[in-house]
């Protein structure tokens, strides 16, 4: 196991490597959540009509920029996110593990997924900012317009925009959110893999490698796409809002179920499957060698007791 700086490291870089491939994906999403927002269904316009249908009027108006919009902000939130999930995952699983059972080595479930929330929350709340500001940019369109609209060059102005009209809350709006839904899909996403690796070691015979890797990633990413979409609905609204629409997440939840009905909540849900499977994959399975290559690094270059401060 590489140090717990050395696996935030390593977090980051498969993330970033994952948001490459899957960010077409998470437009569309946002897109799709805020199409009709506070409409009841009889007023919504459906200007994407779904994954597919959305990615080619995108690409139709506003070309690979438009899909693309945000994606150094997401590089930012990627690394504060997932290199907190995947660098603080082990050591709160471990240290709980050894506090409870005196063994670091045995595994719980109950323990698995409360390191995984931890180490989410965590994450969601060092990189709130930038999510905001890349849900924002995101969902930014000069010809198809959905929900509220805000015109920032970069991550960075986005940022001081912000910070200017609303102030520190301002960067923090929705936080909540951001926590709750990333302290599902967190709680869910180590655990899941972990569980799924186990059993198909064990029932199946597979062997540790990419094959292995891949296999336990598709199984982890769907749990987290069914888990995590009610609230990434509310953080889409909430970070995407103008003024006080929305009071908190239980208000944002109401009035969203009130005016559209109960699965305007799972709205772009099949977007976020698109996006969330090969992410999930990409980021557990560019981990799995990352972290190798780290430990490999560390290995060479620290002495023991540096790394153990790590």
């Amino acid at each position: 196991m590489s140090t717990t700086t050395g696996a935030f490291i390593a977090g980051g870089i498969a993330a970033c490597g994952a948001v490459t491939v899957t960010h077409s994906f998470e437009t569309v999403k946002i897109r799709l959540q805020l199409q009709g927002e506070l409409q009841s269904k009889a007023d919504q316009a459906k200007k994407y009509r779904g994954v597919l249908h959305g990615i080619k009027v995108i690409l139709q108006n506003e070309g690979p920029r438009g899909l693309f919009r945000g994606i150094g902000t997401a590089y930012i939130y990627q690394v504060l996110l997932n290199g907190c999930r995947l660098g603080f995952y082990e050591p709160l699983r471990t240290g709980a593990t050894n506090a409870i059972y005196k063994d670091p080595n045995f595994q719980s479930l109950g323990i698995n997924v409360f390191a995984g929330a931890a180490s989410g929350i965590i994450g969601a709340a060092f990189g709130s900012p930038f999510f905001l500001v890349k849900t924002r940019l995101q969902s930014y369109s000069p010809f198809l317009p959905v929900g509220t609209q805000h015109q920032y060059r970069n991550a960075f102005d986005g940022l001081s925009q912000i910070y200017k009209s609303e102030g520190m809350g301002g960067l923090y709006r929705g936080v909540g959110a951001a926590m709750v839904r990333t302290g599902f899909g967190s709680s869910v996403q180590l655990p899941t893999y972990f569980f799924a690796k186990r059993r198909l070691t064990r029932h199946l015979g597979m062997e540790e490698g990419p094959g292995l890797h891949l296999a336990s990633s598709a199984a982890s990413g769907f749990v987290v796409a069914c888990v995590m979409h009610p609230p990434d609905t509310i953080m889409s609204r909430m970070y995407n809002q103008t003024g006080d629409l929305y009071k908190g997440v239980f208000d944002c939840l109401s009035k969203t179920v009130k005016t559209e009905g109960l699965f305007a909540i799972y709205k772009g849900f099949f977007a976020h499957l698109a996006r969330i499977l090969p992410h999930t994959i990409l980021t557990l399975s560019l981990a799995e060698q990352t972290n190798r290559l780290m430990r490999r690094a560390e290995d060479r270059f620290l002495s023991d007791d540096l790394k153990s401060r790590l």
